[in-house]
């Protein structure tokens, strides 16, 4: 049944995982919001299905409640809120420059708990819910992404904090921990892998999926698909889950893939 009165906000949806949450909720009957450090994305992504750009850093304190204030204003309440912005940043202990430290942990980590605490009262004036969406790397650790980890399991944590505090007052959080997916960032850094490995674009993909079971990166549209079941009355008793969404990655034992690989 579509959700013809619901309204949606889906933080960094200009590219990747967020547009394909924007269109999959508009599909799914829901108007949306979008926003974006960028206009044109996020410009082009709204008309496409619709909706609302909001340009907007939603690690600053008055972006975010602008941006829950205008979808409030144009849409007359909001129902879901999906906090999908985020930014990489690589560097170990030794060679991590504090300013990017700080830059992650803003966009990724500190911009989602502004995004919900501009949206919390709306949400449970409709009973709502909320969709975060961190990654396999705030489940598992990844060589030289210090800050990029710890701002996603950060994030989860955060999440579930959330479902525990205003599970009571009917809004779900949970909490989808994608694996590779095929995104305009991914690909960036599938191209930079390419190069130490002498190889192309598809080459490295195909490096990091060779122990996932599924042997391929997902899509942004699947991400979506997840994130639309959870906001859904489909889901209405999940709450405070972190969901790997990630074909079997973060299961995986690396102490032992050898076996696999001599019984193959």
């Amino acid at each position: 049944m579509l959700n013809q009165h619901k309204v949606a906000l889906v933080t960094g949806g200009g590219t990747g995982i967020g547009a394909a949450v924007a269109r999959r909720l508009a599909a799914d009957g829901y108007a949306v919001a979008v926003t974006g450090r960028r206009a044109a994305p996020i410009e082009a992504v709204a008309a496409e299905v619709g909706g609302l750009a909001v340009v907007a850093d939603t690690g600053v304190v008055e972006d975010a409640d602008r941006a829950v204030a205008e979808t409030v204003t144009r849409f007359g309440g909001l129902d879901a809120l999906v906090c999908n912005a985020g930014i990489g940043g690589e560097g170990s202990l030794r060679d991590l420059d504090p300013a990017v430290w700080d830059d992650v942990l803003r966009v990724n980590l500190t911009g989602a708990f502004l995004m919900a605490r501009a949206a919390i009262p709306h949400l449970v004036a409709r009973r709502g819910a909320m969709a975060t969406i961190s990654s396999a790397a705030g489940l598992r650790a990844s060589p030289e992404s210090l800050a990029y980890c710890a701002s996603k399991a950060g994030l989860a944590m955060l999440t579930q904090c959330i479902a525990v505090d205003h599970g009571p007052e009917g809004v779900r959080a949970n909490c989808v921990c994608p694996g590779w997916v095929k995104t305009p960032m991914a690909d960036e850094e599938m191209d930079a892998l390419a190069e130490r490995l002498g190889t192309d674009r598809d080459g490295a993909y195909a490096a990091c999926m060779v122990d996932v079971p599924l042997r391929r990166p997902s899509t942004p549209e699947e991400i979506a698909a997840t994130v639309a079941w959870l906001l859904s009355d489909d889901a209405a008793y999940v709450n405070g889950t972190v969901l790997p969404v990630d074909g079997g990655h973060t299961p995986v034992d690396v102490a032992t893939v050898a076996f696999g690989r001599v019984s193959a």
